[in-house]
């Protein structure tokens, strides 16, 4: 962006990155065994693969849901051009 901001997606990038890397040191630190705290990341990890697979889906969705709402406003004001020529 030419105003020194930041995008969406670079934000969004960043949050995730910062929950990484806080959740990393979260894992390192707590006192647990190295057989426990490994069951905890196999099982996250197992986790964020079901969600990153269903995430698709859901963008799909939206995307289709956004289509279609942008297409029905694009209509109405269409419709109230020509009422008022």
């Amino acid at each position: 962006m030419s105003d020194g901001g930041f995008s969406g997606s670079q934000l969004a990038l960043a949050f995730l990155a910062g929950a990484a890397a806080g959740a990393a040191v979260a894992l390192l630190t707590a006192p647990r065994s190295g057989a426990e705290t490994r069951a905890q990341i196999r099982d996250f990890t197992a986790r964020s693969r079901d969600r990153a697979t269903s995430m698709p889906k859901a963008l799909k969705g939206a995307a289709l849901a956004a289509r279609d709402a942008f297409n029905v406003a694009l209509e109405e004001q269409a419709q109230l051009d020509v009422r008022e020529s």
